[in-house]
């Protein structure tokens, strides 16, 4: 039977609760960092990943949002009344969601069709607007950013774009948080930093940040297929080869906030590799990745080939798997992509 004093005495001896928080958007970051016990020991290197997915919006970008957000609100760009918009792959607009309801504002996110759906429902979930628009080039005028910069231009005073490519405040979320809370645990025996890029704000602060800790530290990039990032980094012009099912991953552009990167090197994976990691992962460990975690897993599993044994090498869980689920765990849709259910990862040894 129920006894709530018993339970209470419980939780007041073991736990010892010092505070409580007034709102969601208080309990970002400080997120678990967590070694993968199955490729640490297949490449004698210990792999470890930060859990964003425990952050209260399920993914790393409810840090950018709320940054964002409480930057423009102390900037006076952000005033009582105002809806906050933004174009988005999927999670920051939830992030921005979340965040703009904890914080008393209305949000929008624009969002190109044919994105996990997984994604377009969470929005709505958490209280958003979702506006969707048909996928098209940058160039185009009806792309997704273009559309919600022009939805905020239209009406400054009833709408603040987030604008999270270019907005430092993506950066500054990770290298004021992100970047010391990984130092805090490492101090200085952490050896490779891995991390994909989509705004650059993730990577930007997290090398800015790590490096003016430990110079010796690697930082590398892991991109997708489709993406010009890696090609930019290694020969200065953005050129695309192939594609890849990952979102909000890659870009074929220089933003403000991958401006600030500090990169050392980069890796470009495909869709079969990051799926045969993933899978592994899975069925080792009971650690399930959405399609960003498991590139950025997949990079760290790449590297860790390479590296010394006994390296330690970090990367991000960028946000709970489920959102990934009716593209990384729908069978039809991966036999469309052509990936290979039977893919031995020893072949990538």
């Amino acid at each position: 039977m129920y006894n709530s004093k018993k339970i209470t005495k419980y939780k007041d001896k073991e736990q010892n609760m010092s505070h409580f928080f007034n709102r969601q958007d208080e309990l970002i970051g400080n997120t678990p960092i967590l070694k993968i016990q199955s490729l640490s020991k297949l490449t004698g290197c210990n792999i470890f990943i930060k859990c964003e997915s425990f952050n209260p919006g399920g993914s790393i970008k409810d840090r950018a949002a709320k940054q964002i957000i409480i930057d423009a609100i102390e900037s006076k760009k952000l005033k009582p009344g105002m809806t906050i918009v933004e174009g988005t792959a999927g999670n920051t607009g939830i992030g921005l969601a979340l965040v703009a309801k904890s914080l008393g504002y209305e949000s929008i996110a624009v969002m190109p069709s044919g994105q996990a759906i997984e994604k377009e429902r969470m929005i709505e979930f958490f209280g958003g607007t979702l506006k969707l628009v048909p996928p098209c080039p940058f160039a185009n005028e009806n792309h997704f950013f273009h559309t919600a910069r022009r939805i905020s231009e239209e009406n400054p005073s009833k709408y603040f774009w987030a604008n999270q490519f270019d907005n430092l405040s993506n950066f500054k979320a990770h290298f004021e948080n992100t970047g010391p809370e990984i130092e805090k645990v490492f101090g200085k025996d952490l050896d490779y930093f891995i991390c994909a890029a989509g705004t650059g704000g993730t990577i930007g602060g997290n090398t800015s940040y790590l490096k003016s800790k430990n110079s010796k530290i690697k930082t590398l990039l892991v991109d997708p297929k489709g993406s010009g990032l890696h090609s930019y980094l290694k020969s200065g012009e953005f050129i695309s080869e192939g594609t890849s099912f990952t979102e909000g991953i890659g870009n074929m552009r220089l933003v403000e906030n991958f401006k600030k990167a500090i990169i050392d090197d980069s890796i470009s994976l495909d869709d079969q590799y990051l799926y045969t990691i993933a899978k592994y992962v899975s069925d080792h460990d009971g650690i399930k990745l959405g399609t960003s975690s498991a590139l950025n897993v997949a990079g760290a599993f790449h590297t860790a080939l390479s590296a010394k044994k006994g390296s330690n090498i970090l990367t991000f869980m960028c946000d709970l798997a489920e959102r990934s689920y009716s593209k990384m765990n729908n069978p039809d849709f991966l036999i469309e992509k052509g990936i290979n259910f039977n893919k031995d990862i020893k072949d990538y040894l």
